[in-house]
């Protein structure tokens, strides 16, 4: 098992994509006499919306086929059904199961499924990522601590595998599941990282856009969103009911910006900012979808807002703002600490402009240079006149929707 043990080392350092490393492995587990005939694995992730993701690889149609389970999904029938789940919950690392051998009361669904598709043995493991907890099984916790690697194997050669099999697997598998893991985790960065800066961001940050300073001039549409008479209700509502409101509300912020191909990049206590990266040959298109998605975010708050009234429950207003301007994006804090954020003058407007957003009567305003470059949009914004920025010098005409 040598060579594939180096094989499997080689796929870990040049993050070779995980369909192409199970079905490797597969290929050469057979070249080296073990006749596996089906592989599932699957891991868990740190990622908010994500639970965990698995694979399937099948020898008789050489297909991987990958599955994703959401958060919400963790008391779904397929994950408590699972064999692993009383695997994690006690701690056990191995499994094997003779599937020649008549179901059992209460076994797992999928050894019926395994059956059905001619396999005669399986072998299940647990690989913790990180630490144990007293006794050695995984942690409850949450955290790097309570990553998994599952692993099965399946034959369908008429005797099972033998004990030689066995011993082969069991000294290759660990490697394995070493290789899954230099591969995973970057996966899971990703996700986490993308939680908590956004997708570009992200991918800026693991690319090793690291340094202090290190920032380029972007120009785009920026949207500023803050709720209105947020502050009086966090005064009156207990934390828990707080966390829930302002959940709701940004739900009904983002995901018109997502949909609308924007990027959230700051949530700022109770508002937020995104961006849309302008380029020239599709300006107009760009501000069209920043404005569409605007106005979808506040439909949908006067929809949340409607939905919590019948409940007795109050509900803050919002407001957004909606400017155009050159910013620099990238690295600013200290040698210890960075934040990846925009800066600049357009920044700075665009949250003055929404602070007239209540002075005016409008939950939505758009600044004179948004105007100029939404062509496709200039027949459903209409003009407010001219206004003073707070630490601007020249007014700004400022927009909103027609009505």
């Amino acid at each position: 098992m040598t060579e594939l043990a180096g094989w499997l080392v080689e796929a870990g350092l040049r993050n070779l994509p995980f369909e192409e490393m199970v079905e490797g492995f597969a290929r050469r587990l057979d070249q080296a006499g073990v006749p596996v005939a089906r592989i599932f694995v699957a891991t868990n992730t740190l990622h908010p919306q994500v639970l965990a993701r698995s694979l399937i690889w099948d020898r008789a149609s050489g297909f991987a086929q990958r599955f994703e389970f959401r958060q919400g999904e963790i008391d779904a029938p397929i994950m408590r059904e699972s064999p692993f789940a009383d695997m994690l919950r006690t701690g056990l690392f191995e499994r094997r199961l003779d599937l020649r051998q008549p179901p059992a009361a209460g076994e797992a669904p999928v050894f019926a499924g395994l059956r059905g598709l001619g396999m005669t043995d399986w072998l299940g493991n647990v690989f913790p990522f990180g630490e144990l907890a007293p006794g050695g099984s995984p942690r409850a916790d949450r955290g790097v601590g309570q990553l998994w690697f599952l692993s099965s194997m399946a034959t369908d050669r008429a005797g099972g595998f033998e004990e030689a099999h066995i011993a082969k697997l069991r000294e290759i598998l660990p490697m394995f599941a070493l290789a899954a893991k230099a591969i995973t985790m970057r996966a899971v960065q990703q996700g986490l990282l993308e939680s908590y800066l956004g997708a570009d961001p992200a991918a800026r940050v693991l690319a090793g856009t690291v340094r202090r300073g290190e920032v380029h001039a972007v120009e785009a549409v920026l949207l500023y969103a803050d709720l209105r008479s947020f502050t009086p209700l966090a005064d009156s509502l207990p934390g828990d009911q707080l966390i829930t409101l302002l959940d709701g509300c940004f739900d009904c912020m983002v995901r018109p910006v997502n949909r609308h191909g924007g990027e959230v990049l700051k949530f700022l206590g109770d508002g937020l900012l995104a961006i849309f990266r302008l380029k020239e040959q599709r300006r107009a298109a760009i501000c069209a979808s920043a404005l569409a998605a605007a106005s979808e975010a506040l439909d949908l708050m006067e929809l949340y807002a409607a939905e919590r009234l019948k409940e007795g429950k109050p509900t803050p207003g919002l407001d957004i703002a909606l400017h155009v301007g050159a910013v620099q994006y990238g690295n600013v804090g200290t040698d210890a600490r960075l934040d990846f954020t925009v800066i600049g003058p357009a920044v700075n407007e665009a949250a003055r402009i929404e602070v007239l957003c209540k002075e005016l009567g409008h939950p939505l305003l758009v600044s004179d240079a948004f105007a100029a470059a939404a062509d496709d949009s200039r027949s459903h914004l209409v003009s407010l006149g001219q206004h003073r920025l707070r630490g601007v010098r020249d007014e700004t005409e400022l927009f909103t929707l027609a009505r």
